[in-house]
């Protein structure tokens, strides 16, 4: 009785060993590709953000005024710094304090994090935009503007107005166009508005629509002070403004309602659009290619920029965003500048005085949107 015991026990522990061996092995594998499932995916989210992020950054290295449609997204992309990108992802997915908007991945990681450089092939980061031809300008409206009195935004523009826009970055004479990215902001917007206004210059604000409704009375003085109010889409979440080719135009449309509710205007058209992270190159390149053809159906003009500071690409001193600037500056007539106002952009706001005489002193004239529309 007992030696049958003694087998019956041996069996059931036999069986038991036999069971720990396979489910051991099993839980190990499974955990193996748990890993290596989530090293995948961090990698991917990773290679994502630099490839959005890259476009700003590569703009130190943008040409003069390009073009043609040759430039390499690649190329361009692999001149990033990785350490900007980081810090740019880190602006862009922060949640803004005392503000109800978030940052997203503007830069995804600038942009737009906040958003950097990109040579533009058309109409790229670097600055040239897809038109080729000299827009043929009306010179009645021309001649009819008046910095202090703006020509109406409640209309669509118009195809040689648009032309205009993609011209931009070619004139005989020397002119900068000042562009600020991701506000307006509570804590930011108002200094750049404060200089702006003693050095009599008029800026073009590329609003992000998240900030538009945290921040409706900086929209109210951005028009009252006669400076022009553009259109950065809503969420700056590139995986949401580039889901598909249509996406860029309904970020553009809500943020214009919000833009119109701010200022109580049903009839308020932004009509110029920058596209988060620049137009060109990237991860979401094919989108945008089609997206542009979506927003040019709807009279609606894209713009991007070929000088730049990179403060949302890391450069967070005076001395930083000056150098930046005038390298990406040298050798233009037509100078489009990248800058942000979102709320963590306080050195902006405490560079521009300096930014302003750089450019007074090297005898360029101030332009915004209405002075070529």
């Amino acid at each position: 009785m007992m030696y049958r015991i003694e087998v019956v026990e041996k069996k059931r522990k036999r069986k038991l060993i036999i069971l720990i061996a396979i489910i051991i092995p099993i839980l190990m594998a499974l955990a193996v590709f748990s890993g290596i499932k989530v090293a995948e995916h961090e990698y991917l989210s990773k290679r994502e953000n630099i490839m959005n992020f890259s476009q700003e950054k590569n703009y130190n290295n943008a040409p003069n005024i390009p073009n043609n449609e040759n430039n390499n997204s690649s190329e361009e992309e692999k001149g990033n710094n990785n350490q900007s990108i980081v810090n740019n992802n880190k602006e862009n997915e922060q949640t803004n304090t005392g503000e109800t908007s978030k940052q997203n991945e503007v830069d995804q990681q600038s942009s737009d994090t906040n958003e950097v450089n990109q040579q533009p092939s058309n109409q790229n980061e670097s600055g040239s935009q897809n038109s080729n031809n000299e827009p043929e300008q009306n010179q009645n409206e021309t001649d009819t503007q008046n910095p202090s009195n703006p020509i109406s935004q409640n209309q669509a523009l118009t195809d040689s107005q648009i032309k205009a826009i993609n011209s931009i970055y070619s004139s005989d004479t020397k002119r900068v166009f000042l562009t600020f990215d991701d506000g307006p902001s509570s804590t930011v917007t108002p200094t750049i508005l404060d200089t702006l206004k003693k050095e009599n210059i008029k800026a073009t604000f590329f609003v992000l629509g998240t900030m538009v409704k945290s921040n409706p009375e900086m929209i109210k003085r951005e028009k009252e002070e006669g400076h022009y109010i553009a259109n950065h889409g809503y969420s700056h979440v590139y995986k949401k403004v580039y889901e598909n080719e249509n996406k860029p135009l309904e970020e553009y449309n809500k943020t214009n309602e919000l833009i119109q509710n701010a200022l109580n205007d049903p009839t308020f058209q932004s009509s110029v659009f920058r596209f988060p992270g620049g137009s060109n190159g990237g991860y979401y390149d094919d989108i945008k290619t089609k997206a542009k053809k979506v927003l040019e159906k709807n009279h609606v003009a894209y713009l991007d920029w070929n000088c730049l500071t990179n403060d949302s690409a890391g450069a967070t001193t005076e001395e930083e965003m000056l150098k930046n600037l005038k390298s990406t500056a040298k050798g233009k007539n037509s100078v489009v500048v990248l800058m942000h106002d979102a709320p963590n952009k306080k050195q902006t706001a405490k560079t521009l005085p300096k930014i302003i005489k750089y450019f007074k002193d090297n005898g360029y004239t101030f332009q915004n949107l209405y002075d070529i529309l």
